[in-house]
């Protein structure tokens, strides 16, 4: 997921081509999350990843394979592979998540998200290292040390050798849930509006679900789309910069991991989101007011310790108040409405005057000032949400 994005923007020149293909997925899974979420709220959440470990290693080993005959990869296969792994990332996370409940006692679920942020982003850390490696190559002459780019295909091969992994890692989980999994049997329609009824009934809940979910859709956008452009037409800098944001963002997610949740301790979560969203903003008015790369990945770190704070945050929020027989189908409401809002966002973003120079800072203009809207509604329904009971 970062070789893709500087791949459109680096090698073949397209990015405006990669944010279609990338809204075009987007929107795609607005009807995939929908589904999921009853997935998720039906069967064993341990044998859905399974499964997807499965379908994941034979579409990248299937294309890999594909590229290693034909001498080089269809920009129609690497697009796929990008739009599949979207999907993928709309069953996988809600279903960590909903697994992540299952199995803790609620009193930790504080410690569990952040165990969950800390492991997720060492990964993290050691793939925006190894991007360098696989995107650029390595050159240091005074140390004799050279290592060639990897191709795409082969970067897929790796990514497909992974899932083999996966499966069998989380095939070996033993595991006893905290309480029985109520297993959903009614049809899919009706357990998408008991999803919907449940936060109509809610809705302070409703509207912080969504609000706290804002920081999301832009630091995504970030990462995919608007840092290559940034960084190839605006910094006029390569891949190595590139991956470096991507790895002080994760540094920076891998420490609120560790420490947001203490820091934050003697603090409701509400008024933690809403500072924490505030110093996303200054980091996206930083982003449109500069060309230094070193502000750039100072930016790249405060949104990583700002975005996976309010992550933790606010699952954490929604764990206490939302059952976990009901949790995918919940999450799928707010998944739906942030994907709406990202389609919309990416295919604006797609259009030729952000590629024009200098251009890309609007794109963070923009970004700020959707935060910034989101924050209000925070801070006027603070004592509402406060107020609200917690599940039994």
């Amino acid at each position: 997921m970062l070789a893709i994005p500087w791949y459109f923007a680096k090698h073949l020149d397209q990015a405006s081509l990669f944010a279609l293909i990338y809204a075009f997925a987007t929107f795609f899974t607005l009807f995939w999350g929908l589904y999921a979420g009853t997935l998720i709220d039906k069967y064993s959440r341990k044998k859905i990843f399974q499964l997807i470990c499965v379908i994941s290693a034979i579409v990248l080993l299937s294309i890999s394979l594909s590229g290693f005959t034909m001498g080089y990869t269809p920009t129609i296969l690497v697009g796929f592979v990008f739009c599949f792994t979207v999907f993928n990332y709309n069953i996988h996370y809600p279903t960590l998540y909903a697994f992540g409940q299952e199995i803790t006692e609620r009193k930790n679920y504080g410690i569990t998200n952040s165990l969950l942020e800390i492991i997720g982003q060492s990964t993290n850390v050691l793939s925006g290292a190894t991007a360098v490696l696989l995107i650029e190559g390595i050159d240091f002459p005074k140390l004799n040390l050279y290592v060639s780019a990897w191709e795409i295909h082969e970067i897929f091969l790796l990514d497909g050798v992974t899932y083999v992994f996966a499966f069998f890692i989380i095939r070996s989980i033993n595991y006893d849930p905290i309480e029985q999994f109520k297993k959903s049997t009614e049809p899919i329609l009706k357990r998408l509006i008991d999803g919907i009824q449940f936060l109509k009934k809610r809705s302070v809940l409703f509207h912080f679900g969504n609000s706290s979910y804002t920081l999301f859709i832009f630091v995504l956008i970030s990462m995919h789309l608007l840092w290559p452009m940034y960084i190839e037409d605006h910094l006029a800098e390569d891949g190595n910069v590139y991956a470096g944001t991507k790895l002080h963002y994760a540094i920076g997610a891998l420490f609120s991991g560790f420490f947001v949740a203490r820091f934050f301790k003697r603090k409701d979560p509400i008024f933690s989101i809403i500072v924490l969203s505030a110093l996303s903003l200054g980091a996206f008015i930083i982003l449109a007011s500069n060309k230094s790369v070193v502000l750039l990945l100072i930016c790249a770190l405060i949104l990583g310790v700002t975005n996976a704070g309010v992550r933790i945050q606010r699952i954490t929020f929604l764990f206490n108040h939302i059952p976990n027989y009901i949790i995918g189908r919940s999450n799928s409401v707010f998944q739906s409405i942030n994907i709406c809002l990202r389609t919309a966002f990416l295919a604006f973003f797609s259009l030729s005057f952000f590629e024009a120079e200098g251009n890309i800072v609007w794109a963070f203009v923009i970004a700020g000032i959707a935060i910034a809207v989101s924050i209000a509604p925070l801070m006027i329904s603070r004592k509402k949400l406060l107020l609200l009971k917690s599940i039994e």
